[in-house]
């Protein structure tokens, strides 16, 4: 069996991170954050918010990267500090929902967007029936996407490597252009200065601490809520730490890589919702007929670069932003691909997952894990799920990335002569702080996305009897021989 083969450098790494994060969701997830706060300056405290925390975490994970630089990353560090159980209900999760919802959902965005230039694929042209179930040409193409993105990730690293390079330099510098001609026409416009002084009303809570009235509790409560879209759409950072086995001198590259990819999408991010902003009236009506009269908070299907854009380039707006979402998926679920196997291949090695995921092919990639990943994927894809999926991946994101730096703690106490090539910046106090921080957005998703984040748990606490089966079927192997 072939080995891992370290091929990858810092520009990578850097591409890997930021690939990852950035989907479709910074085009969307503004709409229904605006309906959640009435504010503009609330949704970019968000967004901010959301950069600091990622960057917080992500300054953590550089120490725990430098620490253990193999493959399987979060699944690696959570082992060490609290042993196979809980590192197994992690990567359970992750392939569960985490990783091969996103997966999924990605794809389908893809294929969505595919749909603007091919109407052939619509969500509404139907291929199968079968009482209430379907199956649409948008998950079909959704499905395609994926075998093939693994399919070329199987043919080796330096596929993969490519695949990243182009398409997250392409988003970027096409989001970087978007956001300049925003900025260049949206000055002209007066919204900004209009929008920045809406106060915050707290008006898309169904809760009784929602009223028009500011209060700290009130605000506290929505930017929980408003938070999950910035999460969800900065997530997959940690995606990097999976393929450390992969990664030229990993103790340096990882660490430095997971800070400026974060930085780089964080900065890109808040300045994007600035140009909507700024090109658009915040508050509309969802009867209103036009883009002005709509706003961002009641854009057409939540698509809020598309309607900014069409304030620059009208109908052109719709092929622009289509375009730049199907590079932007495409990179995004090629970096998700091939990074989340890598971690089930490391879960197979220590008998936690499909045996033959650990096996290395000719080309020096776990080939078999790639599979298992995108059978899975397409599955949830197929099923119609992925999109209950994302609601509560996020609150099991959070849980595990909680477990993981509080591991910081435990190994610096427990392992001190371990050698720290590089040590996280601002400990003890940033990692706590991130602790704080997301403990309390969890608590706030407890109370008021109970449903989902119940089933979020749900799933987490599946993964223990799943674990004893595993172990189960291990030792009576060993046992056998």
């Amino acid at each position: 069996m072939s080995e891992l083969k370290r091929s990858l450098n810092l520009f990578d790494t850097i591409m890997i991170v930021s690939g990852s994060m950035i989907g479709s969701g910074i085009f969307i997830v503004s709409a229904d954050m605006m309906r959640t706060l009435g504010s503009p300056f609330w949704v970019l405290m968000c967004w901010l918010i959301s950069g600091v925390i990622t960057l917080f975490a992500a300054l953590s994970y550089g120490e725990l990267a430098g620490m253990m630089p193999k493959a399987g990353g979060q699944f690696i560090y959570i082992q060490r500090a609290y042993g196979q159980l809980t590192a197994f209900v992690y990567g359970w999760t992750v392939f569960t929902v985490i990783q091969t919802g996103v997966i999924a959902a990605v794809a389908v965005a893809f294929a969505r967007f595919v749909g603007v230039f091919i109407p052939f694929f619509d969500e509404k042209n139907s291929l199968l029936e079968i009482g209430n179930f379907s199956i649409s040409t948008t998950q079909v193409l959704g499905v395609a996407s994926i075998f093939f993105l693994s399919y070329l990730n199987t043919l080796g690293i330096n596929n993969g490597k490519i695949i990243q390079r182009v398409f997250t330099s392409a988003k970027l510098f096409a989001l970087l252009g978007l956001i300049f001609i925003g900025f260049f026409v949206g000055y002209k416009t007066g919204y900004w200065k209009s929008n920045i002084q809406l106060p915050f009303s707290g008006s898309g809570l169904t809760s009784t601490v929602a009223n028009s009235n500011f209060s700290i509790t009130s605000l506290l409560c929505a930017l929980g809520v408003a938070l999950i879209g910035a999460l969800f759409s900065s997530d997959a950072w940690n995606n990097v730490t999976f393929i450390a086995g992969e990664v030229k001198e990993p103790q340096k590259n990882i660490p430095l890589g997971l800070l400026i990819g974060v930085l780089i999408v964080t900065v890109l991010y808040i300045l994007a919702n600035i140009a909507y902003f700024m090109l658009l009236p915040a508050l509309g009506s969802p009867e209103g007929q036009t883009v002005f009269e709509k706003g961002i908070a009641y854009a057409q299907n939540d698509r809020v670069g598309t309607a900014s854009m069409s304030a620059i380039f009208g109908e052109l707006s719709a092929y622009i932003m289509a375009a730049l979402i199907i590079i932007s998926t495409f990179g995004c679920n090629n970096g998700l691909i091939l990074s989340g196997s890598r971690l089930f291949q490391s879960m197979a090695k220590e008998g936690l997952f499909f045996k033959s995921a650990a096996f290395i092919n000719k080309n020096h990639v776990p080939s078999k894990a790639l599979w298992f990943q995108a059978i899975w994927a397409s599955v949830l894809c197929l099923s119609g799920s992925y999109g209950s999926l994302l609601d509560y991946c996020t609150f099991a994101s959070l849980v595990f990335y909680i477990v993981t730096i509080s591991a910081l703690f435990y190994l610096r106490k427990k392992e001190p002569e371990t050698p720290r090539p590089y040590k996280a910046l601002g400990y003890p106090v940033l990692p706590a702080l991130y602790i704080l921080l997301a403990s309390a957005i969890c608590v706030d998703l407890l109370i008021f996305k109970t449903l989902n984040t119940g089933l979020g748990v749900l799933i987490m606490f599946l993964g223990i009897p799943i674990f004893y089966i595993f172990k189960m079927h291990k030792n009576g192997k060993q046992f056998s021989e």
